[in-house]
């Protein structure tokens, strides 16, 4: 492809290698977050420089989130639910970096990562989901988990 050629992302190939290099990356943030939030207490910790505007801005957009309640993944997906989280996500372009990129996300504040409890989302929804968990004092407890087991 010659470098003035604009990329389509509708007409790409859905390359191996760019995949496993997608799920590295993701893989990668997660177990860093979870580290992170054994040592340091959701309730003290900031994602971004932006965390307070995020949180005001996501309470605004979606003012029924209860960051203690598991993510209804159905809802969140559907064609409204996509619709809504994309005009909200695309407002942070130029502010965060990688702010459409794919990374996992905890269906819920009460559980640890795993394959039924993890869903597909983007850097976004999981910075305004997280932001919110976190200032709820809903992820505490893992900090709390980790200190416990390091004493015993």
């Amino acid at each position: 492809m010659a470098l003035t050629q604009k990329f389509d992302p509708e007409k790409a190939d859905n390359f191996a290698d760019m995949e496993k290099q997608f799920a590295v990356k993701a893989v990668h943030h997660m177990t860093v977050y979870w580290g992170i939030l054994e040592k340091l207490p959701g309730s003290k910790l900031r994602l971004t420089r932006l965390d307070d505007e995020i949180l005001e801005h996501f309470k605004k957009e979606f003012p029924d989130f209860d960051p203690a309640e598991t993510i209804n993944e159905d809802q969140m997906k559907s064609k409204e639910g996509k619709e809504k989280w994309r005009n909200f996500v695309n407002q942070y372009e130029k502010k965060v970096e990688d702010f459409n990129f794919g990374t996992m996300l905890r269906k819920s504040p009460k559980t640890e990562y795993g394959e039924k409890e993890t869903i597909f989302a983007v850097r976004m929804q999981f910075y305004a989901i997280e932001i919110a968990r976190n200032r709820a004092g809903l992820n505490d407890w893992i900090c709390e988990q980790a200190q416990s087991k390091d004493k015993s």
